[in-house]
């Protein structure tokens, strides 16, 4: 999963990132507050990890600021060193869904992240078969079934197809998508891609008459909605 941290200590960000980085999870690291909303204007992130006091914006404002602008539930958990009943109350009421106190133990910070995540994506959790009518898919053998046909798709049309279905309804930045199709490939030509998105949407018929609407989102991503077929 994707994740941003927010944290004004470089030396514990790349540490919590290198804590959930060997969890499978992909980690990026901010020190200013400011920066981060810049980053979520055109990012999407799976969490966030907020320290309440770092330069600039902090991160109860950052939380503020996500919880009105950003239209897509998002997990946020604060690890901070404020301690006092009257802040985590504060954290919780603005939209926080976790609260952890500095000094971050590795194991309690795994378990509510993967906690956070099983709650907020219980389709992301594991699966390797995923059903969305007419669509049946097996990320084993890399298929996808539609009304009993199976699709010829390559494995990067496979991955790419199961990231939307599994994030129906998301708005996905372009980059969420590349590095969860394609990798940290930093040499990936832009238009590759959109090549991939043409072909699963011609391939899957992802159109509304069909109930799906697969639409990019200007200087972000792409959308995957499913929708009335008379649309």
């Amino acid at each position: 999963m994707r994740i941003a941290v927010l944290d004004d200590d470089a030396s514990l960000g790349d540490y919590v990132s290198q804590v959930l980085g060997e969890a499978g999870h992909s980690c990026h690291t901010y020190q200013e507050g400011r920066r981060l909303v810049n980053e979520l204007r055109r990012e999407s992130f799976d969490l966030l990890i907020l320290d309440w006091e770092v330069p600039d914006m902090s991160g109860l404002e950052v939380l503020t600021w996500v919880r009105s602008s950003i239209q897509d539930p998002l997990p946020v958990l604060f690890l901070t060193c404020r301690s006092e009943e009257t802040d985590i109350v504060a954290g919780l009421a603005a939209g926080a869904d976790d609260y952890m106190v500095k000094p971050m133990r590795r194991a309690e910070l795994m378990a509510r992240v993967f906690a956070l995540l099983r709650r907020a994506y219980p389709q992301q959790q594991g699966v390797q078969q995923l059903t969305v009518e007419p669509f049946e898919f097996d990320a084993t053998a890399k298929t996808i079934v539609r009304d009993g046909v199976t699709l010829e798709v390559t494995h990067k049309e496979f991955d790419l197809a199961f990231l939307l279905f599994r994030n129906l309804g998301r708005l996905l930045s372009r980059s969420h998508i590349q590095e969860a199709v394609w990798g940290h490939d930093h040499d990936l030509p832009s238009r590759t891609m959109d090549t991939h998105i043409s072909r699963v949407r011609s391939k899957l018929q992802l159109r509304a008459e069909q109930g799906f609407r697969l639409t990019p989102v200007y200087s972000f991503g792409y959308r995957l909605e499913q929708v009335g077929a008379d649309v």
